[in-house]
Order: C-alpha cells, then sequence, then structure tokens
C-alpha cells in the first residue's frame, strides 16, 4: 500500500494526544527489508522507547530538507525523543526521531489498550531481527570504516522518505492549520517572509541577475562581506550563561554566504540574537544530511538551550533541530560591555 492508499484515520494524531511505542516486535514487523517504512528508517536509537508512554510533541507532515519542503505522511514527533547517535558512529545531532503513526498507541482517558488507529497492513508478516536495523545504519555499497564510510539515518533518508512540495504550493498550510500543526495567526504572521524567502532562494541559482534583490541574499540579511572570518576563542563550558550578540555585530564575523570558517549563521537564528542563553553542549561529530559522511569539527560549534531552528522561514518546518553557533557570535554575560579582544581571522 503507497501514501496515497493510506486512510484518513491514519492521520488523527495531533500535538499534545499521549500515545505508547508499540513494541519491538511489532514495529519489526512494519518494516521492510532496509529496515523502514515508507522510506522512513526505524534506527536502533528509537527501540530504547518501546512500550513506554510519551506526549506527541507536533505532527511532521511539513519537513525541511535543503530548503525544500517534504510532506511526510502519517508521521509525528514525540517529545523531547532524540536521537543519541549510539548506533550512528556518536552523532552529536541530536535530532528529533520521526514516528510513522503504524508505530504508536494512541491511549485515551489515560489508560493503555485503546483501539487503534485505521493503518495499513504490515509490509511483511515475519518478525524481523534487531540486525537488519543495524546493517541499515550503513549505507548500501559503502564500507563498515574508513575515509569513505557512509552513514544512513532518518535525516539522510528524508529524500526518499518524504514527497517533495512544490516551491509555491501552499496547501500544506492550510492543512497544518487544519491539523492543529499551527494556528492560522502563526501561518499570516510568516507566510510573507516565507514567500520572500523563498523567492530570494530560486534567484540565486535560477534567475537572471537583474531580477535578484540583493543578489538573491536571504531576508532578513545574515551575510556578510568578508573574505577571511575571524575567530574568537572563549572555551565555553556546557552551563554557561552567554549574550548573542546582535544581527548587526555577527554579520560582521561572516562572508558573502553567511558563514563563519564553513559554520553557517541561518535566518532561523536571528531570533535568538540579543539575548540571554545557556550553553548547552560542545559539538565535534555530525552526520552530513546530504552525503552520509560523518563531519569531524576541528573548530569551535556551541549548541545553545532552547536554541533550535523554528522553521519560521523555511515553510513552518517542525523538525526543530540544534542550530550550531560559533563562539564569536557569543559574549559571556559577565564581559559584556568589554572591549572585544582575542579576534584573529582564519
Amino acid at each position: 500500500m503507497t501514501r496515497t492508499d493510506l486512510p484518513p484515520a491514519a492521520r488523527q494524531l495531533r500535538a499534545g494526544d499521549l500515545v505508547e511505542v508499540r513494541s519491538e516486535a511489532e514495529i519489526l514487523a512494519t518494516l521492510d527489508d532496509h529496515g523502514a517504512l515508507d522510506g522512513l528508517p526505524f534506527m536502533p536509537e528509537m527501540l530504547a522507547s518501546c512500550g513506554k508512554q510519551f506526549t506527541v510533541e507536533n505532527r511532521a507532515d511539513t519537513t525541511c530538507f535543503f530548503a525544500s519542503l517534504h510532506d511526510m505522511d502519517a508521521t509525528v514527533h514525540l517529545t523531547a525523543v532524540r536521537c543519541d547517535g549510539s548506533a550512528h558512529g556518536g552523532c552529536q545531532a541530536n535530532c528529533l526521531t520521526f514516528w510513522k503513526e503504524e508505530w504508536l498507541l494512541p491511549i485515551a482517558d489515560g489508560t493503555s489498550g485503546s483501539p487503534a488507529p485505521a493503518t495499513r497492513e504490515p509490509v511483511r508478516r515475519a518478525e524481523a531481527d534487531r540486525s537488519d536495523l543495524e546493517r541499515a545504519t550503513h549505507q548500501p555499497g559503502s564500507p563498515l570504516s574508513g575515509p569513505d564510510e557512509r552513514w544512513s539515518c532518518q535525516n539522510t533518508q528524508l529524500r526518499q522518505a518524504g514527497k517533495r512540495i512544490p516551491h509555491w504550493d501552499l496547501r500544506h498550510f492550510v492543512r497544518d492549520v487544519r491539523n492543529g500543526t499551527v494556528s492560522a495567526r502563526t501561518v499570516l504572521r510568516y507566510l510573507v517572509p516565507y514567500l520572500i524567502d523563498t523567492y530570494q532562494g530560486i534567484s540565486r541559482y535560477k534567475l537572471p541577475p537583474w531580477l535578484r534583490i540583493r543578489g538573491g541574499a536571504a531576508v532578513p540579511a545574515v551575510h556578510g562581506r568578508l573574505t577571511k572570518t575571524p575567530v574568537k576563542q572563549l572555551d565555553l563550558e556546557p552551563g554557561e550563561r552567554v549574550w548573542v550578540r546582535s544581527r548587526q555585530e555577527i554579520r560582521q564575523t561572516v562572508n558573502r554566504d553567511g558563514r563563519n570558517r564553513g559554520l553557517s549563521f541561518d535566518v532561523e537564528m536571528t531570533p535568538y540574537c540579543g539575548r540571554s542563553m545557556r550553553v548547552q553542549r560542545r559539538v565535534n561529530r555530525l552526520i552530513d544530511d546530504w552525503t552520509g559522511r560523518m563531519l569531524d569539527l576541528p573548530s569551535d560549534c556551541i549548541v545553545l538551550e532552547g536554541a533550535v531552528c523554528r522553521g519560521l522561514y523555511h515553510g513552518l518546518c517542525t523538525r526543530r533541530t540544534d542550530t550550531y553557533w560559533r563562539e564569536i557570535w557569543l559574549e559571556r554575560e559577565a564581559d559584556r560591555g568589554r572591549s572585544p579582544s582575542g579576534e584573529v581571522e582564519a
């Protein structure tokens, strides 16, 4: 059965619903030979959630993947259920996991054992083995170790797991309001910025220069003018309070692509500028969603508590991925007001 055959009742979960993750055997019975359902892998890190109860954080119907939106059919995120990377080489991306509704059992009136939603028949009836999931963590044909090692996870497979939404198809906003993912007020507030940012993105690659606005730069502007970008070492530790510099100050540290030593200052990070926040952790290893390669990060890369991408300029995507910060974009609260020092070009 394809996603277009999915009965309407299978899209019934909404933010705030209480669910129980089905047993390992039940979930494995829905997976194909690649450990996936509709192209979406069920990862080994998710096995620890089997049999436990969670709250639905939001629906994942509209998901962003490298500036394009994808429709993830009958899929939700569960509150605070993120991948710890233990089966993926210690990746520290801390991504929210995607859950097919077939893998969840709705709980009515606070009790388990409620009737399950109408769903598809399992892809295969024979019980799968955990080794199927372990094998699926590596992309087909890639070596298990070495510089060409490629990893496979839910994020690297989003292209296969979702149906691409055309840039100018706005029907997903209507759907997301109807299913309670976002409010109509939020859509009205961010619809124009989304359309402008979409036009800017298209103009950079597909339109002649005379049709571009400021060269196709993101709006609000996050690009700079540098060719060599500076570095400032603060040696921040988890738990420290920092002040996020203003957008204007950060623009003075990035190049024309909005990057500082390869790390992008994204438009989704602008709402956190000029705010006091707490350092959550440092990041040293990440899987590249596009290539599946493990990236070892030699430079400073900081995650701040609560500073996630809210999809405000990317179609109100609900992935809530962590944003990554250079230390030069931050300032210890105790050092605010002092003259900048220790900056060098890199």
